[in-house]
């Protein structure tokens, strides 16, 4: 598989901490954080053909991985000039993919590596999403699944998530069909103002698959 890695956006919550770096780039071991996600693709899902979508301080995500040669990489740029959510920055790679599944997972998401195998072998049919449980909807979203593990439901930072009970934390990381794109190109904004990922996604489960 290819990898699509989201890491335009400016973190506007980590306060100074990304004043004048991406927040893909914050230190974590040592590492910045979109460098254990470059390099747990390669070293346990075999992805070693990346996109990475640049926006803010861009120059400083270019400058340290280049091209990805001294990384066992093959890395490719795409840049979202405006930066207005997760929706459709993910069709500026669209070509790039072609007509083959992908992962894709946000630039600032820390997972255990092992993960990134389970999530590419999982993949199937449109396409899987990994999620967590016993964590907080409101900050990210509320996945409803069926008895049989298919998405019936997915519930952007949800207010009031008593409602929602039997939801799962959505870990931001996928594995999905370009089919999906179709439905990227169908989204309008979000009362925030933004195009959601999640959005797509959920059309994409609508359609029964």
């Amino acid at each position: 598989m290819k990898a699509i890695i989201l890491a335009a956006g400016k973190g506007t919550r980590m306060g100074a901490l990304t004043s004048d770096l991406p927040k893909p780039m914050l230190r974590v071991g040592g590492r910045p954080v979109l460098e254990w996600i470059l390099c747990g693709l390669r070293d346990f899902a075999e992805v070693t053909r990346i996109c990475v979508v640049v926006g803010h301080q861009k120059e400083r995500i270019l400058s340290y991985f280049g091209d990805g040669t001294n990384f066992g990489l093959s890395i490719t740029y795409r840049e979202q000039t405006v930066l207005d959510g997760t929706g459709r920055a993910p069709l500026l790679a669209r070509n790039w993919v072609a007509d083959q599944p992908f992962l894709l997972s946000y630039g600032d998401i820390l997972v255990h590596p092992e993960e990134y195998r389970r999530l590419a072998n999982a993949y199937r049919d449109d396409g899987v999403i990994a999620l967590c449980s016993n964590q907080d909807v409101r900050l990210g979203g509320a996945v409803l699944l069926d008895a049989s593990g298919f998405v019936v439901d997915i519930i952007e930072k949800p207010e009031n998530p008593i409602r929602f009970p039997n939801s799962f934390y959505n870990a931001g990381l996928y594995a999905l069909h370009p089919r999906v794109f179709f439905f990227m190109e169908q989204l309008k904004q979000s009362p925030r103002g933004e195009y959601e990922l999640t959005d797509a996604l959920r059309q994409l489960a609508r359609t029964g698959r």
